[in-house]
């Protein structure tokens, strides 16, 4: 019998309070022994360790350095093999993941005139390369495949690239490669985990160093990014699964139980707590779970109870709405659903979570799969100052100013001001009577 925990709010110090908030990736220092000498490896031996890691840490035991790049014929063989109505359903959430970051796109570049011939704006452009992490060690991962390539191609990557790890056949997961082609992306490498990450950062004889790299991953993928963090951007932090599904006493504890499982089942570094105020939720919950275990997998059952009999999961009772609304805000969960009759009644006082679902019609399953939002949310607290993946996560900002000759005389004097000021004889000269020979007319 698994013993799920139920945790009351009102009985705990503020140590054991803090102790609920604490994610797996938190602590990552056993990790960044074992990711070193596996990124060293990569930057030394290039395409052959990716292959050895490949065969060694992924069961790929035909691996071989000159595979490591996704043909054209392994393309075109899943489409062959996949299921037809499988494609469609990728073809429809591409569909709707592109519409809704399609407006997410900034215009190419604004100008504003802040005074009489003065103008100052922003242009965007995107970044040159970017590597695309899709994990797949607990399973396979299409859905972030086109959560992580849709708004990549809108925002107009020059080179794009997905890293994931090759099957016990040498291959790619086939719903993936079919997610890559039609999402727009033609280059796909059979690697994973911290080896990814450093062929990504450093690049081998066959993959080409990138400027980024999102995507979610498991602790050594989070170990790996924050050592390589001076030589590739990693993102936002995205790490194993979390989830707060939130029931205010008016939708069944049942359905509650059943949602609590989507991210649970992830894996046994997961995070997932219900929050309610109501002992009857937190009892239909419980008496519900078994029901809902009983149609899972032996694997992703033993995941999830595992998640929920451990300390980053199971049921919060909060001792009143504020308490619920602390505690939520607190953890800052990657994935918030709100089960209320009323869900919006509960948006204006929850404000830190990744994403915030509203509603018994919106699990995290339809949300992250085919209604068009971005499913590489932020982990471990980092809602707390990061949002999801967008096309902005794409693109660079670059300042743009243009100050004519009308403009210059009042500009120039409020700033050589400053300059003098702040003591930058430079500054001065540069906006002061030393540039009027210079300029176009004198």
């Amino acid at each position: 019998m698994v013993q799920v925990n139920v945790v009351r709010l009102a009985e705990l110090s503020a140590t054991e309070r803090q102790a609920l908030l604490q994610r797996s990736e938190a602590d990552l220092s056993g990790f960044f022994d074992k990711v070193r000498p596996i990124i060293e490896a990569v930057r030394s031996e290039g395409d052959a360790a990716l292959a050895r890691f490949g065969r060694e840490l992924d069961g790929a035991s035909d691996l071989q350095p000159d595979a490591i790049k996704v043909t054209e014929a392994e393309f075109d063989a899943a489409f062959a093999n996949l299921d037809p109505a499988l494609i469609d359903t990728i073809r429809y959430a591409i569909g709707n993941i592109r519409s809704f970051h399609e407006e997410q796109l900034p215009p190419a570049m604004n100008l504003k005139e802040i005074r009489p011939g003065a103008f100052a704006g922003d242009r965007f452009t995107p970044i040159r390369s970017v590597a695309l992490y899709v994990p797949r060690g607990k399973g396979s991962f299409p859905s972030v495949t086109m959560m992580t390539a849709v708004p990549a191609v809108l925002a107009g990557v020059p080179e794009l690239a997905i890293f994931t790890p090759p099957t016990p056949e040498a291959t790619v997961d086939a719903a993936t490669l079919v997610a890559a082609r039609l999402a727009g992306v033609g280059t796909v490498y059979k690697a994973g985990g911290a080896q990814a990450v450093a062929a990504a950062a450093y690049g081998t004889e066959t993959v080409r160093a990138a400027t980024k790299i999102v995507g979610p991953g498991s602790p050594f993928v989070v170990a790996a990014k924050r050592l390589l963090s001076d030589r590739i951007d990693p993102g936002l932090p995205a790490g194993p699964s979390e989830c707060i599904i939130f029931d205010d006493g008016t939708v069944h504890g049942g359905l509650a139980a059943l949602d609590l499982l989507i991210e649970a089942e992830h894996g046994p570094d997961s995070s997932a707590w219900l929050v309610t105020t109501s002992e009857e939720v937190a009892a239909q919950a419980l008496d519900a779970l078994p029901r809902h275990w009983a149609g899972m997998s032996e694997q992703r059952r033993g995941f999830s109870q595992t998640v929920l009999s451990g300390r980053a999961g199971g049921i919060v009772l909060a001792p009143s709405l504020a308490e619920a609304y602390a505690f939520i805000n607190a953890y800052a969960p990657e994935h918030l659903e709100i089960l209320s009759t009323r869900p919006f009644e509960h948006l204006g006082e929850l404000t830190e979570a990744a994403e915030i679902l509203l509603g018994p019609h919106t699990p995290v399953t339809v949300a992250n799969f085919c209604l068009g939002p971005n499913n590489v949310l932020p982990t471990s607290a980092g809602a707390r100052s990061h949002g999801p993946l967008s096309v902005m996560d794409f693109m660079k900002r670059s300042s743009v100013g243009y100050v004519t000759a009308k403009a210059w005389p009042e500009l120039s004097a409020h700033a050589r001001h400053l300059a003098d000021y702040e003591g930058f004889a430079a500054h001065a000269n540069a906006a002061g009577p030393m540039r009027t020979p210079y300029l176009p007319g004198k």
